[in-house]
């Protein structure tokens, strides 16, 4: 049952008749009735108003794939295959499965909800319809993959300098793949390589970011959203979109031509963890950390010397 005529209809939160509906979408009102049970089982708060018709609880952000190359600077567009998807199982997914069927060149998959969106380690991934951005890039990349390192450090970099934060909403990131604002969550970055060892490796650089999500279920971790952190602002999900691709892709093509070097600085300016006292999980050190180096490892100075960190994550050490 496709209901996104109908959610279109809806999406600027006023109340609408079934007649209206109906007549709109060319489909009787039983049939207008059985898409609207159709989105409350999917998540979305629609209330019906007896003798009035249907409102959504709030003016929904709808994603498309139009609204996403409007809002795209330069020749990107032509450059990239662009799919905007209602629901999948996750973005990363369906690069691999694009892949597959033998497209190439710039791919990119964005989604509304993801079903088995997930984040580094296989944790999974909120992704309520509506609220979040859940989007993943595919590229090929002439690099093997020992010449690979600090890839979604770049990809860090790209998303917060895409937000373009009002003043006094500071956001940083925390190696090797969040980006956190008043240390809660409000993206995250999830890499996928394949090929071999040496030559081209596929790329599929996974993004998730809370837009609008004011509250959720099963959170693991302290988060937060565009929305809470700046709700003055009328973030769209189109335009963000559109902004992180401008940066990511091209970040990605200064990363294919130059490695992670030339990014070190910038990386390590918006370390929210550089010079505090921190715990590796990987090896269980502790140390104050000193930022990443050319190769997006993190620095640690411990007891025993300089320690490099290029697996696993790192966190504040719990004061005694």
């Amino acid at each position: 049952m496709n209901t996104r005529p109908l959610l279109k209809l809806l999406a600027d939160g006023a109340i609408h008749s079934g007649e209206y509906l109906a007549e709109s979408l060319g489909i009787s009102r039983t049939a207008i009735w059985k898409q609207v049970r159709k989105l409350q089982s999917d998540g979305i708060h629609v209330d019906t108003i007896r003798g009035r018709g249907y409102q959504l609880a709030a003016p929904m952000d709808l994603l498309s794939a139009e609204g996403v190359r409007e809002g795209l600077q330069g020749e990107l567009g032509g450059r990239m295959s662009l799919e905007v998807h209602d629901r999948i199982d996750s973005t990363n997914s369906q690069i691999a499965r694009r892949w597959q069927q033998g497209e190439t060149g710039l791919l990119v998959t964005i989604a509304d909800c993801q079903e088995q969106g997930r984040g580094r380690r296989g944790r999974p991934w909120q992704s309520p319809v509506g609220q979040n951005l859940y989007m993943s890039v595919g590229v090929t990349i002439a690099r093997g993959f020992t010449q690979l390192e600090g890839l979604s450090l770049v990809g860090g970099i790209a998303m917060i300098e895409s937000l373009a934060l009002p003043e006094g909403v500071k956001a940083g990131l925390k190696w090797p793949n969040d980006l956190l604002l008043d240390n809660r969550k409000l993206a995250g970055i999830l890499i996928e390589l394949q090929g071999e060892l040496e030559g081209a490796v596929r790329v599929i650089l996974g993004v998730g970011l809370n837009v609008h999500m004011t509250e959720a279920a099963s959170v693991d971790q302290p988060w937060t959203s565009l929305a809470l952190a700046a709700p003055g602002r009328p973030w769209r999900r189109n335009q963000l979109a559109a902004d992180i691709l401008d940066q990511l892709v091209a970040r990605l093509d200064a990363f294919e031509q130059s490695g992670f070097a030339p990014f070190c600085d910038l990386w390590n300016e918006y370390d929210l963890f550089r010079g505090q006292t921190l715990r590796a999980t990987s090896g269980d050190l502790y140390g104050q950390g000193l930022g990443v180096d050319d190769a997006g490892n993190y620095l640690l100075q411990t007891e025993r010397g300089l320690q490099k960190i290029n697996a696993g994550e790192i966190s504040l050490r719990v004061a005694s």
